[in-house]
């Protein structure tokens, strides 16, 4: 398999995949395409996206163009991994909170982008993106006390690789959790996601890069 992925200091979409890959321990080749050289970007990632957008995931003559729906093939290519949990419950929820995070938050998305070679600083955020902060501290800390943790749904699943990317947004612009409701849970969560070794990996790599 084959995972076309934007630059790893900015692509919050590409890193989702990435991280469920290597959770589900998947054998494949990365092809990193530097992103913001406008149609020159578009070109590369269009030799295997039709979409012309990372990140895409090629398997056999297979191209899979979306974040999500890469997450949901591998789960099912790879259903040892337990990519979701077998409770149904807990799944239905945790497919909801990624559809909320794949359609929603613009604000957040857009004041707040992802920028692992940067260092932490706060920023007067706008109150649709604190919003949105309020909305993800109630959506994390839900789940958390529904599943008892330590990860959204009990143990590590797609959910928290699509929350990944959020956690670094916090970090990088000093958002502090406490001031949005949280008890503790959701701050404890967020630290808790930019710990994995997955994750780890990833940020090691774009620091280089």
């Amino acid at each position: 398999m084959e995972l076309v992925i934007g630059t790893k200091r900015w692509s919050s979409w590409s890193l989702r995949p990435w991280l469920a890959l290597k959770r589900a321990g998947a054998a494949f080749t990365e092809i990193e395409v530097e992103l913001r050289r406008g149609e020159a970007t578009g070109d590369d990632i269009g030799r295997i996206s039709p979409s012309r957008l990372a990140p895409a995931l090629r398997d056999g003559d297979l191209v899979i163009w979306d974040s999500l729906a890469i997450c949901e093939y591998l789960a099912e290519r790879y259903p040892d991994a337990k990519l979701w949990p077998d409770d149904p419950v807990l799944r239905a929820l945790g497919r909801s909170a990624c559809a909320e995070m794949h359609s929603g938050f613009q604000a957040l998305r857009g004041e707040c982008p992802m920028a692992l070679d940067e260092p932490p600083r706060a920023l007067d955020l706008s109150e649709a993106t604190q919003k949105n902060v309020r909305r993800i501290v109630a959506l994390w800390t839900g789940l958390l006390a529904r599943s008892h943790g330590p990860f959204l749904l009990g143990d590590w699943s797609i959910a928290d690789a699509f929350y990944t990317p959020v956690a670094t947004r916090f970090r990088t612009y000093d958002v502090r959790l406490a001031d949005y409701g949280d008890a503790g849970a959701a701050q404890g969560y967020s630290d808790r996601l930019l710990q994995t070794p997955e994750f780890l990996e990833w940020e090691r790599a774009a620091q280089a890069g």
